[in-house]
């Protein structure tokens, strides 16, 4: 009895099935164990009908194919090449199928078709170093070839598949390409990736010189931001254009980014583009954080690693959804619960937030009445909870449009200023950017002398900071020097860090 390798998707990350095929001597019949779901027991029809479109004789005797682990669940028709193989080769002695893994759904003709897990469930398997030779369709090529280190053989039929096993002498090696088609830079022998195609420009942006600062020292090292102020003064407008700003991006994190892409439905660009997500406030909390009723689905937040979560009217979302942000924004990691399963779930994105002063939104402004009665404005800001403001990085303040105001900067010149910051930050060894920086990174990387740290004692009882507000204000005040180009964090530093600590 022969096996194949193949894998399928357990949340986002792929794990090994090993596919074996039995015939006996019964009645003929075709059957599929191993908690197969729907998309592999309809693979028996197009096998049959496949195999038969290269004039192979379907075997007169009972085949029964297992999926194994038999306690993991296994879905999708990518599983349709390896069976189809196991069962045109079965009287082959001489094929060796040891090194290889096999991906591809058929078509009725024989023909083989990309399907969306296929890349999503290599790059998994690559990233564990558990795959170095695979076997696709032709139509995955140019998607699994941006994959590092691993040897690629492609097929446009089920035909063509089986060669690869019986002629190795006209076996095409196609090895992977992991090309990014972006601009680049080099630190450290480590390349990163970035674009400057900037859709919306902070040139549009009139005035607003403390939010322009803000926004760029939130982008330089992925801060977690909150922007207050009246309706219609820039906030949204600036939280969508610092997702052109952010940071270059590593081939790991755009092959991530595509991995979501792919499970998401969408066709991967490779685009060093980190992602956005804009959840509407009438969101569910099973949409934001992943769930289902049967299978854990990946949620707005999980989506968003690597980039920026904007949630705008901050206040309105549901007192449970905002609570619940307080784990993933402290773990960068949130854990989906089910009978049927337990996933886990990257979140190391940037929370970027928008509110109103008030319901009404004129409580800040100097030339329309606030509408608002104490008691409601102290509603609308008991929405958000200390713990979870504790978690904002960055709180600015914006001020109301005057004709005066003008277009100061670009999205340009500030992308280059997040460039200076990020090899500043990549320069001294940092593997996470600076708003993602754990304990043990600010304690080596943060270190302020006697006088700063004065300063910060003194913040300390006059803004009741907690420990966490103390480290959020260290990492600020540690990409305020990497755009000074400062090895050190002097004390202008610190208290600009201070001036964006919220304070009520």
């Amino acid at each position: 009895m022969k096996t194949l390798l193949c894998a399928t998707l357990d949340g986002i990350e792929a794990k090994i099935v090993e596919v074996e095929v039995a015939f006996v001597r019964a009645l003929p019949s075709f059957s599929i164990v191993g908690l197969a779901q729907t998309s592999i027991q309809e693979s028996k029809e197009r096998v049959k009908s496949a195999l038969n479109a290269i004039d192979f004789k379907f075997p007169p005797q009972k085949v029964t194919t297992n999926l194994s682990p038999s306690d993991l669940k296994k879905e999708g028709s990518h599983f349709d090449l390896p069976i189809s193989l196991l069962i045109a080769l079965q009287k082959n002695e001489d094929v060796d199928f040891s090194e290889f893994m096999v991906f591809g759904e058929l078509g009725l003709d024989g023909s083989l078709k990309d399907t969306n897990s296929i890349f999503a469930i290599i790059l998994s398997l690559a990233k564990d170093n558990l795959i170095k030779k695979v076997i696709i369709p032709k139509a995955s090529l140019e998607k699994v070839s941006k994959i590092p280190s691993i040897e690629i053989y492609a097929a446009n039929d089920i035909k063509e598949a089986i060669e690869i096993f019986t002629n190795e002498k006209e076996r095409k090696k196609l090895d992977s390409k992991a090309k990014i088609d972006a601009n680049s830079i080099k630190i450290k022998d480590r390349s990163y990736f970035y674009s400057d195609n900037y859709r919306e420009d902070f040139i549009d942006i009139k005035g607003q010189e403390s939010a322009k600062k803000a926004s760029l020292i939130a982008a330089a090292g992925m801060h977690n931001i909150l922007y207050e102020g009246s309706p219609g003064c820039g906030k949204s407008m600036s939280a969508k254009r610092l997702r052109d700003i952010l940071p270059p991006m590593s081939l790991d994190e755009i092959l991530f980014s595509a991995k979501l892409d792919a499970l998401e439905n969408s066709e991967p660009t490779f685009l060093p583009t980190r992602p956005f997500r804009s959840p509407h406030h009438t969101i569910s909390k099973a949409s934001m954080f992943g769930g289902g009723s049967k299978n854990a689905m990946i949620g707005e937040i999980a989506l968003s690693h690597n980039g920026e979560l904007f949630l705008d009217e901050f206040p309105n979302f549901p007192k449970s959804i905002l609570e619940s942000l307080r784990e993933p924004l402290e773990d960068h990691k949130v854990l989906i619960s089910r009978v049927n399963a337990k996933i886990e779930y990257p979140t190391k994105f940037m929370l970027v937030a928008a509110m109103n002063p008030c319901p009404c939104g004129n409580l800040l402004s100097l030339k329309k009445e606030c509408r608002c009665s104490d008691l409601e404005v102290q509603r609308y800001n008991n929405r958000l909870s200390s713990p979870l403001l504790d978690r904002i990085d960055i709180y600015v303040q914006m001020d109301e449009i005057t004709h005066d105001d003008k277009p100061t900067i670009s999205s340009k010149q500030m992308f280059e200023k997040v460039l200076i910051a990020f090899k500043m930050q990549k320069g001294r060894g940092q593997i996470e950017l600076n708003g993602k920086m754990n304990d043990s990174d600010i304690a080596k990387y943060c270190k302020v002398d006697d006088e700063s740290q004065k300063l910060l004692n003194q913040a300390v009882s006059r803004f009741d900071l907690t420990q966490r507000g103390i480290n959020k204000t260290l990492k600020v005040a540690r990409t305020i020097a990497d755009l000074d180009e400062s090895d050190t964090i002097k004390k202008a530093h610190l208290m600009e860090s201070l001036s964006f600590r919220m304070k009520k």
